[in-house]
């Protein structure tokens, strides 16, 4: 399919014993009949993303001793403002999900019951189960054998045809142009699949259809629900606001210059639904007034004329 985990090379974790990745429904079920069967339910997870961070939520609901392991020095660091990774930082904590950051693992030793975790700073993890989640790899190898062009993926147009016009590609693989920031993307999103097989499905119909979908996404973890919609890259300014007497109600703006590019909604599904009309009409924001959570977010009150 469009990606597959990727196995960070790691010594001694081919040998790990109930390591997973987590991808598919298989492995969740995998993960949930080794922690059942774990003495000790210690789980370590390699990666602070948010596949780590959402597994992180889920298996200490189940009952286990949860450690993230984060190579950089914040969660969500690729992604997310520094604002962002903070506030899922202190959620696990309250939680009691132990989180490492700067946290470089470099091997695994088996021993009699479980795995010992070895990172670059000489400490050390104990795990009954090991959870992997550090990235996925693009599964291009097909395409390439059909001599697609490949290019941070497989390369398609706004009907998600590839180089050879009897091709279409979907999902996770591709790299399409986004006509709202005006270059070529990848979005690793469920919701950016099931977009593109509507296109894919009315182009292959001979129906006039391009794939103009605003990015957006979302997480679970413990009782946070995060939306997010647009893409941050570039930002030079971000304003964080939290409503008025809901300090778990918050979200994060992305400017560039004037420009809003993108919007993370915790618990503010207001925000996420506005903030995406704001920037699919490329609408201009008085910021001060957004800054000010006794000013309700509402187009009248924030947009500038």
């Amino acid at each position: 399919m469009g990606a597959r985990p990727f196995i960070p090379p790691i010594t001694g974790i081919e040998t790990a014993k109930n390591l997973f990745p987590m991808r598919t429904y298989a492995d969740a079920i995998h993960i949930k009949k080794a922690l059942k069967a774990s003495a000790q339910k210690r789980v370590v997870i390699i990666g602070g993303g948010y596949i780590g961070l959402e597994t992180a939520a889920s298996l200490k609901k189940m009952g286990a001793d949860v450690t993230v392991l984060e190579r950089e020095p914040r969660v969500l660091a690729r992604i997310t403002a520094p604002e962002m990774s903070e506030f899922f930082q202190d959620l696990h904590t309250e939680n009691a999900v132990d989180v490492c950051t700067n946290k470089n693992v470099i091997s695994i030793e088996n021993t009699a019951h479980s795995n010992r975790i070895i990172c670059d700073d000489n400490t050390t993890y104990l795990a009954d189960v090991i959870v992997i989640g550090v990235g996925i790899k693009v599964n291009v190898e097909l395409a390439q054998a059909a001599g697609l062009e490949i290019e941070n993926g497989i390369k398609v147009d706004e009907t998600c045809q590839t180089s050879n016009e009897n091709i279409y590609a979907i999902g996770d693989c591709t790299f399409h142009f986004n006509p709202h920031y005006k270059r070529f993307i990848r979005l690793e999103s469920v919701q950016n699949a099931v977009d593109q097989a509507k296109v894919a499905a009315a182009a292959i119909c001979e129906q006039t259809v391009t794939y103009n979908t605003m990015p957006w996404f979302w997480s679970d973890q413990f009782d946070v629900k995060l939306q997010m919609v647009g893409l941050s890259t570039g930002y030079n300014q971000i304003i964080k606001r939290v409503e008025l007497n809901h300090p778990r109600s918050l979200s994060v703006w992305y400017f560039k210059d004037d420009e809003l590019l993108a919007v993370d909604a915790v618990n503010n599904a207001k925000a996420y639904v506005l903030g995406g009309r704001f920037i699919s009409g490329k609408q201009r924001i008085d910021k001060a007034k957004l800054q000010d959570s006794t000013i309700a977010i509402t187009p009248r009150s924030i947009l500038k004329d």
